[in-house]
């Protein structure tokens, strides 16, 4: 754990709070995802703290985050889909290029992509263990 010091000039706990805002209000208006989470979240103030901290901690290293996302996002498996990924990974391009220097936002743009394969995938393994097994085989 470090003392959530930028690793990145443009990225540090303000632009994550203002990146993490941005992008939420422009999820729960997408006509793809928006119902998904809405139906999801009950309490939106708290869970935008959850996901600031999350990504403190996933980049800036600051071990704010204490969740487990993979089990949070499994317990909605019936309603997310890879289309449900896709739009959430163009939503998070787009609002961290409007927001973020050129070298930040890709940086962000990678983690995410990682981080929606391994929820991906852990949503694939929780509806068939046997055949996402063979899968990564």
């Amino acid at each position: 754990m470090t003392d959530g010091t930028p690793i990145y000039d443009g990225i540090g706990e303000e632009a994550l709070e203002a990146l993490v805002d941005a992008f939420y209000a422009k999820v729960r208006r997408d006509p793809l995802i928006g119902p998904v989470f809405d139906h999801a979240i009950q309490d939106w103030p708290e869970h935008l703290e959850k996901l600031q901290a999350f990504w403190s901690s996933v980049m800036l290293t600051s071990g704010r985050y204490k969740g487990r996302p993979v089990p949070a996002h499994v317990k909605h498996a019936d309603a997310i889909s890879d289309a449900s990924f896709e739009r959430w990974l163009a939503l998070w391009k787009e609002t961290t290029e409007e927001l973020l220097d050129a070298e930040s936002a890709a940086a962000l743009q990678d983690r995410a992509a990682r981080i929606a394969e391994s929820l991906s995938l852990g949503i694939a393994f929780n509806r068939d263990p046997a055949k996402a097994l063979r899968a990564g085989s």
